[in-house]
């Protein structure tokens, strides 16, 4: 149920941004189109299982779709900076970094995330392990690259997924 309702609720605000007005002749055809698409769609998947439902993990989520974007930004300046200014250094390379995530959806949240960010991209996901291109590697043990790369996203996905 928890799956069908979030699914709804999801699909709902999609329809609502789309047609930017709450007139009923708008919400009605698109409340059913919803309904019909999480009846169905729900059957197959089990995706927001693990999602908490509190007002913490409602909280958590905007902080953790803030500190994305803010880290988006930053990570794209530097890119188009290394782009510009051809004379800095890189140091590519792939990293292991590792994830206390245990809830798949979680997961693929944070990887993700991380690929989304310029300069960074996962290349592979094993267990808790997740193996990352980075353009410029800043600390190639696993402990740091984990506290780098993955810690900043990882606290807040912690609170919504458990």
């Amino acid at each position: 149920m928890k799956n069908f309702s979030i699914t709804f609720i999801v699909l709902m605000v999609v329809w609502i941004l789309l047609n930017n007005s709450f007139r009923l002749e708008i919400l009605i055809p698109g409340a059913i189109v919803a309904f019909v698409i999480s009846l169905f769609a729900c059957r197959l998947c089990n995706v927001f299982v693990d999602m908490k439902l509190t007002p913490k993990a409602f909280a958590y989520t905007f902080i953790f779709l803030g500190v994305f974007f803010i880290d988006l930004i930053k990570s794209n300046l530097d890119v188009a900076r290394r782009v510009l200014t051809p004379s800095l250094p890189i140091n590519p390379g792939i990293v292991e970094v590792k994830t206390t995530l245990k809830s798949k959806f979680a997961r693929m949240l944070l990887a993700n995330a991380i690929t989304l960010t310029p300069g960074t991209l996962t290349v592979e996901v094993k267990d808790e392990s997740f193996f990352i291109h980075c353009i410029d590697v800043q600390d190639d043990d696993i402990e740091g690259a984990s506290k780098d790369i993955v810690k900043k996203f990882e606290k807040y996905l912690e609170v919504i997924y458990g």
